[in-house]
């Protein structure tokens, strides 16, 4: 099994952006890879409740449901602390599946041989 980080720093500014990273994540983890979307800069929005709610690009599926099917696929989402607290973003306000993570985190996960991709 391969690592995959795909990190995706756009939110409702960019809906390409920010829903192909969940596209190519849930791709990922529905080959059976160990997939991380690292949430990063306003990309953090994502992984509030409700957000995603009618985030769509044409041509794309919505952001809700391509992030519902990640997560069902075993992906893992992981919303930067150090991007979140400044915007009072804490665990309570995070969707399920969804965790605030450090930068050791991210460090230790890519050093262990996670492949990177960033939109």
């Amino acid at each position: 099994m391969s690592k995959v980080m795909v990190n995706c720093t756009h939110a409702k500014e960019d809906p390409e952006r920010a829903i192909l990273a969940f596209v190519v994540g849930n791709v990922s983890a529905s080959a059976d890879q160990e997939t991380k979307v690292l949430l990063t800069i306003d990309g953090v929005w994502l992984a509030t409740k409700g957000y995603a709610e009618g985030v769509q690009q044409e041509g794309f599926p919505s952001l809700k449901e391509t992030l519902e099917s990640f997560i069902r696929n075993g992906g893992e989402i992981w919303a930067c602390g150090a991007c979140t607290n400044p915007r009072g973003i804490g665990q309570d306000d995070l969707i399920e599946g969804a965790k605030i993570v450090t930068a050791a985190n991210v460090v230790e996960y890519m050093a262990s041989g996670a492949s990177t991709l960033s939109f």
